[in-house]
């Protein structure tokens, strides 16, 4: 039989499988929902941190040329008003940089580890929001020796834990969390092709049963008229 028509390939069972599961396309070339997910989140985090970095740096620029400014001489009040938007502007790039890629890489790396320690565990619970900020608070901060490992252990848990109770009142709400429903596709999408397959494989063998029966009626014909 061609590769084609072969039975489907069996839900994957062991941590492993599901953990590699993650980052394969589908027949669709669509990456799963949690995958997807993880590149949705490390954007918005991005854009938070560089707000939250880059205003506060804006208005404080700003002000500090206008104080810094009264004894320069300008062509006119809207060349004053460009100059001082102009200091705000490359501090709110400045900072707002500085902030963004440290959030977007503190997101990314906790929902990469939540996520990761769902599929593997094949289930989703707090203890994997608590071990991903602890993971993710120690690797910000081992730079700082033993005082910061400790300190980003505890700073990532005290996060991770009210973060992944407010995802799990979301996913109460939702009536099941991302990996219930990816189980609950996947077994759907086997059990669809598992049909298909068996259609397939019954219409074959049908199809052999009517070309044995056509070639064995000539023969019986010629064995009549010996």
């Amino acid at each position: 039989a061609q590769a084609g028509f072969g039975r489907p390939a069996p839900l994957p069972q062991t941590g492993w499988e599901r953990l590699s599961e993650l980052w394969r396309r589908d027949e669709q070339q669509r990456f799963p929902e949690e995958t997807v997910n993880i590149a949705k989140s490390a954007f918005t985090a991005g854009v938070v941190g560089w707000l939250y970095g880059g205003l506060p740096a804006f208005v404080s620029a700003r002000k500090a040329f206008i104080e810094s400014s009264h004894g320069e001489i300008f062509q006119n009040r809207a060349d004053a008003l460009q100059s001082a938007h102009r200091a705000g502007l490359r501090s709110f790039i400045r900072y707002g940089w500085r902030w963004s890629w440290r959030v977007t890489a503190f997101a990314t790396v906790f929902n990469v580890v939540s996520t990761g320690l769902s599929a593997y565990r094949d289930k989703t619970t707090i203890s994997n929001f608590a071990a991903a900020g602890a993971f993710t608070g120690a690797l910000f901060r081992m730079h700082l020796g033993l005082q910061g490992l400790v300190g980003g252990i505890m700073f990532g848990t005290a996060f991770g834990i009210p973060a992944g109770g407010l995802l799990m009142a979301m996913y109460g709400l939702a009536g099941e969390t991302l990996q219930e429903k990816r189980n609950r596709e996947r077994r759907e999408l086997y059990e669809q092709k598992l049909a298909e397959w068996q259609s397939r494989l019954s219409m074959t063998e049908i199809l052999g049963q009517t070309e044995n029966n056509a070639q064995g009626r000539p023969e019986m014909e010629r064995a009549r008229e010996l």
